[in-house]
Parts: structure tokens; sequence; C-alpha cells
């Protein structure tokens, strides 16, 4: 079975066969694929930022984690943090006319 996603960090799509391991780096950025953000059930707007309803509260989304519920996904894990996501709605409320 091949798996394929992108990566959150630098959106390069990525390949693995079988599954995902807890070790895996995006080949481009090295940014760890098994994490929060590249995972199906990541929703940024979802309480602890995870549809799973049983998945243990993970404190660094961007970084590798144990989670048993991993399910790699395209999902809205793009390639903006959510600190330049907060910084750009701060500029874009205080623009100048």
């Amino acid at each position: 079975m091949i798996i394929s996603l992108k990566c959150f960090s630098c959106s390069k799509e990525l390949s693995f066969t079988d599954r995902v391991s807890l070790r895996e780096e995006c080949p481009s950025c090295r940014a760890d694929v098994h994490a929060c953000r590249n995972c199906s059930f990541y929703d940024p707007k979802a309480y602890n930022e995870c549809r799973e309803p049983q998945a243990e509260r993970v404190q660094d989304r961007d970084h590798a984690n144990r989670c048993d519920y991993f399910s790699p996904g395209n999902n809205s894990g793009t390639g903006v943090s959510k600190a330049d996501q907060l910084r750009e709605a701060a500029e874009a409320l205080f623009k100048k006319k």
C-alpha cells in the first residue's frame, strides 16, 4: 500500500510504503512527517486541534509524537504557522487605508 501526503512545512508531495514511521523526515525541509499537522484528524478549529476525541493532548503539533490515532492526510496543515496566521490577521485589522 502506498501512502501519499503533502509536507505541512514545505508542501512537497511525499510517498511511503505501508506506513509512516515515527522518525520519518521530509527530504526537502527536514520537518517531522509523523506530526499532528500531517494527520487527517488535525483541525486547528477543533477542541485540542484534533477531531479524534480519544487522542491525548499534544503540545507541539509540528514535531513527531507517538499518537496512536495518526492517520496521514492532506488536510489544512499548510506551511503557514499559527503565529504567522495571527500576525497576518493583526496586520489586516490595523492596516492603513
